[in-house]
C-alpha cells in the first residue's frame, strides 16, 4: 500500500525531538496541514515563501521537558541553557527565558540579542575558540560567564579583568568518540575546541595564581546530533575526576556542564532518545561518578540546542518548474534552496517533505526536490516521496528550526525568508522578509566610479 504524509502526524504524548512535525500538526477537513491551528496554504498566502514557520507549543514543550527531567532525575541543582547558536533571534530567546532556560552564545551579537531578550547576565554562558578582545569585554561589561577554550583567551582575560573577579568556565577535550558527523564531533583530542587535558595541571595552577578570574565550573562537549547514550556516561565519569582535581589546587568550582548533543529525528529511520531518557542517563552517570568520588551532586549544566528547537519549525515553499530526465530522475524546483537551508549541501544531512494541500493523497511519485540557486549541488532532498504535484503547490520540509536560519545566507543575492510564530490559530511575525533594499544597504559604490 502506499504511504501518504499522514505517517509524519504527531503521536500523543510524544518528545518534540521524536517528531518529524511539530507536536500541533494536524489536517483539516480541505486536507491541508495546519500547524499551532494555522493552515500552511494561509500562512503562504499572508507572508509569502520560502517561510519558516515556528510553533509555539513545540519549542516550550521541549524546554519544559528539559528542565523537568533534570529536577525529576538529578538530586543537585540544575540549568538548562539554549545553545542559540541553533537559532539566535529575539522571539526564540525570549520564548526559552520565559520557560526559565539560561542561553548559551557564540559571538557579540548573540550575546545582545540575548540580553535584549530578556535573559539574565548570570545566565548567559559565552562560548567560542577565538572571541574577539571587545567580545571579552562586552561579556565583562554585561556580568555574563565566560567559558575559557585556550591559552591566549584566558591569559587576555587576566590581562582585562581588573574592575572585579569574572566568573569564567574551562573547556576541556575529553577525547570522547561519538558516531556522527566529522564536522559535528567536537569532543575527540583532535579539534580546534577546548584545553587539552594532558596540560590540565598546569592550567590548574595558573588559574589558582589568578585573582582577578574565578573558575565557577568545568565544561565538555562531545558533538551534536548523538543518538548514543553510552558517550555522555563515559562524559560523566571524565568530568567529575578533573572537578575532583581542580579543588585540589583550590579552585572554586561548583557547576559541571555536560553541553548537549542529543539528537532529533529528521526521517522515519532516525530513533533518537526522548529528552527525558537523555537526562535519565546522563544524570545516573553524574550521580554514580559522583558518589564513587565522594563529591556531593555539584551544580550541572545542560546545553541542549538542536533537541529545542529543531522540530518545532517548519519551512514552506512554493514549488515552481520541474525537469524529467528519462531513465534517471525528475527534478521539482522551489523557491528557495541552499540559502535557506544549508545543511543537505553541507552536511549531506537529510530531510522528508509533505505536499501541504493533499496529506492524504497517495505518495505515488519519487522526484529530487532541487532549490533555485545556480548552484548544480543545491538538492533540498533526494527521491523524495510526493502525490503527483503542480507548479504553486506548497512543499513543506519539517525540522528546519536548528541552523537553518541561522546558517542562511543571501547566495545569488536571493533575500533571506520570513518567519513566523503560531500558537492557537495565530501567526505573528518574528523575522521580516528581507528584500532587494536590505541587499544593497551596506553596499558602496566609490565616487571614482560614479
Amino acid at each position: 500500500m502506499t504511504s501518504s504524509a499522514l505517517q509524519y502526524l504527531p503521536a500523543r504524548g510524544s518528545a518534540p525531538n521524536q517528531e518529524i512535525l511539530p507536536l500541533t500538526a494536524r489536517v483539516n477537513d480541505q486536507d491541508s496541514l495546519e500547524i499551532g491551528g494555522c493552515s500552511i496554504d494561509s500562512l503562504v498566502q499572508k507572508h509569502g515563501s520560502p517561510l519558516y514557520i515556528v510553533d509555539e507549543v513545540t519549542l516550550r514543550t521541549a524546554a519544559q521537558q528539559y528542565k523537568q527531567a533534570w529536577q525529576k532525575y538529578y538530586p543537585g541543582e540544575s540549568l538548562v541553557i539554549y545553545a542559540s547558536k541553533a537559532w539566535n533571534c529575539l522571539a526564540i530567546c525570549h520564548i526559552v527565558t520565559s520557560e526559565g532556560l539560561g542561553i548559551d552564545v557564540v559571538s557579540g551579537g548573540e550575546l545582545l540579542t540575548a540580553l535584549q531578550a530578556g535573559a539574565k547576565p548570570q545566565q548567559i554562558y559565552f562560548h567560542g575558540n577565538n572571541k574577539g578582545v571587545n567580545e571579552l569585554q562586552l561579556a565583562i561589561d554585561k556580568g555574563c560567564n565566560i567559558v575559557v577554550d585556550n591559552w591566549w583567551e584566558i591569559e587576555t582575560l587576566s590581562t582585562l579583568a581588573t574592575a572585579q573577579p569574572v566568573s569564567i568556565m574551562l573547556r576541556l577535550t575529553p577525547g570522547i568518540e561519538c558516531h556522527t558527523h566529522e564536522y559535528i564531533r567536537t569532543g575527540h583530542l583532535d579539534s580546534k575546541f577546548g584545553f587539552d587535558p594532558t596540560r590540565i595541571d598546569e592550567l590548574f595552577t595558573y588559574l589558582s595564581k589568578q585573582t582577578q578570574l574565578r573558575c565557577i565550573g568545568l565544561h565538555a562537549h562531545i558533538g551534536s546530533q548523538i543518538f548514543e547514550q553510552q558517550p555522555h556516561q563515559d562524559l560523566a565519569a571524565v568530568m567529575v575526576g578533573w572537578f575532583t582535581k581542580a579543588h585540589t589546587y583550590g579552585l572554586p568550582v561548583s557547576e559541571i556542564n555536560v553541553g548537549g548533543g542529543l539528537g532529533v529525528k529528521y526521517t522515519e529511520n532516525d530513533d533518537p532518545q526522548s529528552i527525558d531518557t537523555w537526562v535519565q542517563g546522563v544524570a545516573a552517570a553524574l550521580e554514580a561518578a559522583c558518589k564513587e568520588a565522594s563529591l556531593t551532586p555539584p551544580r550541572v549544566i545542560s546545553e541542549p540546542g538542536r533537541s529545542l528547537v529543531a522540530n518545532s519549525c517548519v519551512t514552506a515553499y512554493t514549488i515552481g518548474s520541474n525537469k524529467e530526465v528519462p531513465g534517471i530522475r525528475r527534478y521539482l524546483a522551489v523557491d528557495g534552496g541552499m540559502s535557506d537551508n544549508p545543511r543537505p549541501i553541507t552536511y549531506q544531512s537529510v530531510y522528508r517533505c509533505v505536499a501541504a494541500t493533499k496529506m492524504s493523497a497517495p505518495c505515488t511519485e519519487i522526484v529530487t526536490v532541487a532549490g533555485k540557486h545556480c548552484e548544480s549541488g543545491d538538492v533540498l532532498i533526494h527521491n523524495a516521496s510526493l502525490p503527483p504535484t503542480q507548479p504553486g503547490d506548497i512543499l513543506v520540509v519539517p525540522v528546519t528550526g536548528a541552523y537553518n536560519y541561522s546558517m542562511a545566507s543571501n547566495y545569488n543575492r536571493i533575500p533571506r525568508p520570513a518567519a513566523v510564530l503560531v500558537k492557537d490559530g495565530n501567526s505573528d511575525v518574528i523575522i521580516d522578509r528581507e528584500t532587494y533594499a536590505d541587499l544593497v544597504k551596506h553596499d558602496q559604490l566609490p565616487e571614482r566610479l560614479r
